[in-house]
């Protein structure tokens, strides 16, 4: 159904529809004094006779409500005020279409009123007149009818011709796609009444159908002219009988089953011919007071007329009903404006589907002026806004408008026949759709009396010269040359079949498709492959399951893999005992070698040793299709999207046309990518090696099946075009997962599990549950390829073959050649590449430079570089560095009284204060043990005296830290600190590999420890070599202790730091 018309136009329209006056040439229409239009649309129609599909009373009403709907859209169309004025002439003449009143008409409506576009005329005659004058004037001529074939030349004579209504070139099409589907290539009859006093509808439309069939098909034509004065049916019958069996009936509904009562008598009913009437409007479907509807061999209802049996093969052909609600609110719109405003009574039939395609010229013409305004062009250049009409989709109210290359609409056809032929009622078998170029197929047969369609050239019939139809007497000689010769033939044809025969059980017993398990290797693939640049990386140890990582680095793809004579092969395992090799397997796996196709993997071999039974075939290194559309960090545009697609229906196009028939189990797993980046199809075939996964988990076992079309999950297994139709299924649901990336069967705003959704599909119930369709991510006709093939009905899906035509219509970027496609395939991948290595470059220099930090925090920035640049870092002595060791006193019972985690973190809050502070002086912080805090400063890098002032500095700062310092476990406790420091030479250097430390070793060590140990609470112990380094800067408070005995030193001279004084005088 189509959605709601989007063409809105905002301003107000003033639509004046004016009584037309008489038809002449030059008196001038009536227009309101004082209207002031920014906008002149210029009709030129038949004023009263409605039995023209374009007639004025069907038209106007048109008109009015297209303007209507245009006035309510939003956003605006047109910029504001803006008015319509439109102004009506006829071309008619004594109640039928005049080829002198219409040009007399236009040349008025241009020289009074310069219209800006000009509506009609639908009759073909007066069109022409017209359409040479508009194409002169430069002026855009809209029209829903003008069929004729002549229209199309619009270089020649109509340069502004625009027709949005059904022509007969696209019926000719149509035809054209009929003889092609049933093989009809040779010969064809065409009849019709020619009522040359009346435009000659009936010429013109079989004139379409000649000049595709002759010049387009090749076919030979054969025309009559159907006259009652030049013996009528007599002369019709004997006319189809000399000429063809395919024959086209245009004219009159009595007209035809006059033919065919006598074609009936003469016997041309029983199947070898077939008859299409060319009823465009369905006026031999249309029931009334004569008939009943649906029976066009019926002359009055309720009577069997006897004609019912030979209309058995009488086609009709009908332009499209639409079915959208749009049109059908429009038609019962369209009756009842008729009714208000001309007095006329119409009925709902198919001649109101010209009066819409009125409707969507007028809307296409307000289209293509806004975007012209938009881009400050003039409405009066016509040329600019034909173009623009060239090529346009758009959704209108008789459904979706399709503008060719040549500014006429693509029309669609159903094709009616005979449904039941008790009842004698036809229904719609076919449907044929211009924008496609294909014909629909809706599953009724076609009740071909002998069974199948007859054949438009049968042998010795109309070729009566050829010599093979010569039925003279053989003559001995030849009786007995021809028996010999035949018996030659049968004994070579026998030799031939004799020795196929043996040369297949010769194939059949060498079993040229068995691997043993021994000849499969799992292990390095540097044993085997040696191939410089591989972009795999295989870790099999002793498994066959090989982690297969891609360049696109951080994506996995895990393979059951090995090597077979040394190339990297896929191995699935057979969850079967043991493989019986019945005539019927071995002819499977013979067909699965035989089987050869670009987008198929090759079929390498099979191995039967239980208890290692497994299938053997090509490896692709890229993954499957899941694996690439799962994988964000591969960037796929359109045209490598459609090209996957396309891989697609060309292996599944192969392997439905060969002997295997189906897959079967078709989804984005089994679609495998190779280094190129050739997608092909994988686990085909082979049915006798398949096991039942009803023993796998749950969850698995319905995500599997989220591909499976409706009927093969209620029945579990279907006959070969079944399975094929089933196939179908899975490649739309496929095409959705290209389409969005969001998983198969992903429905937006739905959480369901694969079971649920399983479920779903399998119960069938209406509306039937399937995927959802964006159409702002894809295109409208890609949406339409997945309704299609995942339609309930599987007669109702295409075929590969079909698709692949629906596909290379629609993708004409994809139409290049192979090595373009793969060129481009492969410089996508380089970008992604690109992209991705710069990424991850950024990301390791982020990393290394957090592992330089944590390196930094642990060794001496200087250490650290040299270990960095690889070189070793030897020990060095420093002849005066200054040592600080503290402690705090009473840290052991206050341990005992609190729980570990309470003293990991105190500490952790201490030494992160200690370490805040430290930074802001030149030292370095050797370790921490427990409670002791060791720091030097003077090393690795020296900085003369300056040593010893920094750490008594730090001593400073660190005191009056801990005296504010509180414990969150104790917060009324006060930590005592107790410091001591030393001055001396030490050696220094990176101790172990592992965990490396950078020490300090020397007797200087040992005495600043002391000197902690010694000292006091609160307190900073200073040894008289630092006092002495201190004096020289003369700004520090020192207080003599005394002598003090320390362990295994004897009596040391020690101090208290008091304090550094804040003398500016000092330096």
């Amino acid at each position: 159904m189509a959605p709601p018309l989007p063409l809105p136009l905002p301003a107000l329209l003033l639509l004046l529809l004016l009584p037309p006056g008489p038809a002449s040439g030059g008196r001038r229409p009536a227009t309101p004094a004082g209207t002031s239009a920014n906008l002149t649309v210029a009709v030129v129609l038949p004023e009263r006779n409605v039995s023209y599909a374009w007639a004025w009373p069907r038209v106007g009403p048109a008109l009015s409500l297209a303007l209507e709907a245009l006035e309510r859209g939003e956003p605006p169309l047109l910029p504001r005020p803006f008015s319509v004025r439109v102004e009506f002439m006829s071309s008619e003449l004594e109640g039928a279409c005049s080829e002198y009143v219409a040009p007399l008409n236009a040349v008025d409506l241009k020289l009074y009123h310069d219209p800006d576009v000009l509506f009609g005329p639908g009759c073909v005659y007066p069109a022409a007149s017209v359409g040479r004058f508009a194409s002169h004037w430069r002026l855009p001529l809209i029209t829903g009818g003008a069929v004729a074939a002549g229209f199309s030349r619009k270089r020649e004579h109509y340069s502004t011709t625009v027709r949005t209504g059904p022509s007969a070139p696209k019926l000719g099409a149509f035809v054209s796609h009929l003889h092609a589907h049933f093989n009809w290539s040779a010969r064809a009859v065409l009849l019709y009444v020619d009522r040359k006093t009346d435009d000659r509808p009936y010429y013109f439309t079989v004139e379409g159908v000649y000049q595709e069939l002759q010049d387009g098909n090749n076919l030979t034509v054969t025309v009559h002219i159907y006259s009652p004065d030049d013996g009528g049916p007599d002369t019709a019958v004997h006319f189809i009988k000399a000429n063809g069996r395919v024959v086209y009936l245009c004219g009159p509904p009595e007209m035809l089953r006059q033919i065919m009562q006598l074609a009936q008598q003469e016997n041309l009913t029983n199947g070898d011919y077939v008859f299409f009437y060319l009823d465009v409007f369905g006026e031999s479907l249309r029931g009334d007071s004569a008939r009943d509807p649906f029976k066009p061999w019926q002359q009055s209802p309720g009577q069997d007329s006897g004609l019912r049996e030979a209309f058995q093969m009488v086609l009709v052909i009908t332009y499209y009903e639409p079915q959208n609600p749009e049109y059908q609110h429009f038609q019962t719109q369209l009756i009842l404006r008729a009714k208000q405003k001309f007095g006329v009574q119409l009925n709902y039939s198919l001649m109101n589907l010209v009066a819409g395609c009125f409707y969507d010229g007028m809307l296409l013409y307000a289209m293509v002026l806004n975007e012209t305004l938009r881009e400050g062009g003039s409405k009066k250049n016509a040329t600019h806004i034909i173009e623009k009409m060239r090529d346009r989709k758009f959704q209108g109210v008789t459904g979706l408008v399709s503008m060719d290359s040549n500014n006429d609409r693509d029309t669609d056809f159903n094709l009616w026949a005979m449904s039941d032929p008790k009842t004698g009622k036809y229904e719609v078998v076919g449907h044929y759709s211009g924008v496609e170029k294909q014909i629909h197929w809706l599953g009724r047969p076609i009740p071909w009396v002998k069974g199948a369609p007859p054949l438009d050239n049968p042998p010795c019939v109309f070729d009566v010269d050829d010599p093979s139809c010569d039925k003279t007497p053989l003559s001995m000689l030849a009786i007995v040359a021809l028996g010999t010769g035949l018996t030659f033939v049968m004994f070579g044809i026998s030799s031939f079949l004799i020795f196929r025969k043996l040369m297949l059980e010769k194939e059949l017993a060498s079993m040229l498709w068995r691997i043993r398990w021994d000849e499969l290797q799992f292990g390095s693939p540097e044993r085997y492959h040696k191939a410089a640049g591989s972009r795999l990386t295989l870790s099999l140890r002793g498994s066959s399951y090989g982690s297969l990582m891609t360049t696109h680095g951080k994506y996995q793809i895990f393979a059951n893999t090995g090597h077979f004579k040394g190339n990297v092969v896929a191995i699935k395992h057979i969850n079967k005992k043991r493989i019986e090799l019945t005539r019927q397997v071995l002819f499977e796996l013979k067909h699965m070698r035989d089987i050869q196709f670009n987008h198929l993997t090759r079929f390498i071999g099979a191995c039967i040793d239980p208890p290692n039974i497994c299938i053997i075939t090509e490896y692709c290194p890229r993954g499957s299709l899941q694996d690439v559309l799962e994988n964000e960090s591969i960037n796929l545009d359109w045209m490598f999207r459609y090209s996957l697609i396309n891989d697609i229906v060309k292996g599944m196009a192969f392997l439905h046309n060969s002997i295997i028939g189906h897959h079967g189990s078709l989804k984005s797993s089994n679609c495998v990518v190779d280094s190129r980046f050739v997608l092909k199809i994988t686990d085909y075939g082979l049915a006798s090696f398949r096991s039942p996964s009803d023993n796998e988990d749950t969850h698995a076992l319905y995500a599997k099946k989220l591909w499976t079309a409706p009927e093969l999950l209620q029945k579990g297994h279907l006959p070969t075009p079944g399975m094929q139709k089933a196939d179908v299924y899975s490649f739309g649901i496929i095409v959705q997962e290209v389409a969005l990336r969001n998983g198969p069967f992903y429905i937006e705003g739905m959480d369901l599990s694969p079971k649920e959704i399983v479920q779903k599909v399998r119960n069938s119930q209406k509306p039937f549950f399937r995927p959802s369709i964006d159409i702002g991510v894809h295109s409208e006709e890609l949406a339409v390829l997945m309704e299609r093939c995942w339609a309930q009905e599987p007669a109702e899906r295409p075929d590969f073959s079909q698709i692949k035509i629906f596909i290379r219509r629609f993708n004409k970027e994809g139409s290049t050649s192979i090595l373009d496609n793969l060129l481009s395939r492969m410089e996508q991948y380089a970008n992604n590449l690109e992209k991705l290595v710069e990424e991850r470059t950024q990301a390791y220099l982020e990393e290394k430079r957090k592992a330089e930090n944590l390196l930094y925090q642990i060794l001496p920035h200087s250490v650290a570089e040299q270990l960095k640049r690889g070189e070793t870092v030897r020990a060095e002595a420093f002849d005066s560095v200054t040592i600080y060791f503290s402690d705090i006193v009473g840290f052991t019972a206050l341990s005992a009284e609190s729980t570990p985690m309470q003293v990991v973190m105190l500490l952790n809050d201490l030494y992160t204060c200690f370490d805040a502070i430290i930074d802001n002086f030149d030292v370095y912080k050797v370790e921490t043990i427990g409670d002791a805090y060791m720091v030097v400063s003077g090393l690795p890098v020296r900085n003369g005296k300056l040593h010893a002032r920094e750490i008594v500095r730090m001593a400073l700062a660190l005191l009056e830290a801990v005296k504010t310092f509180k414990i969150r476990h104790r917060p009324n406790d006060q930590l005592h600190l107790r410091i001591g420091i030393h001055t001396g030479p030490v050696c220094a250097g990176v101790v172990g590999l592992k965990m490396p430390r950078y020490c300090l070793f020397g007797d200087t060590v040992n005495t600043a420890s002391r000197m902690e140990s010694n000292g006091q609470a609160l307190k900073i112990h200073v040894s008289s070599t630092t006092k002495e380094v201190l004096d020289e800067f003369g700004c520090f408070d020192l207080e003599l202790r005394g002598d003090v005995e320390m362990k295994g030193k004897g009596k040391m001279r020690t101090y208290w730091l008091l304090g550094e004084r804040k003398d500016p005088k000092v330096v």
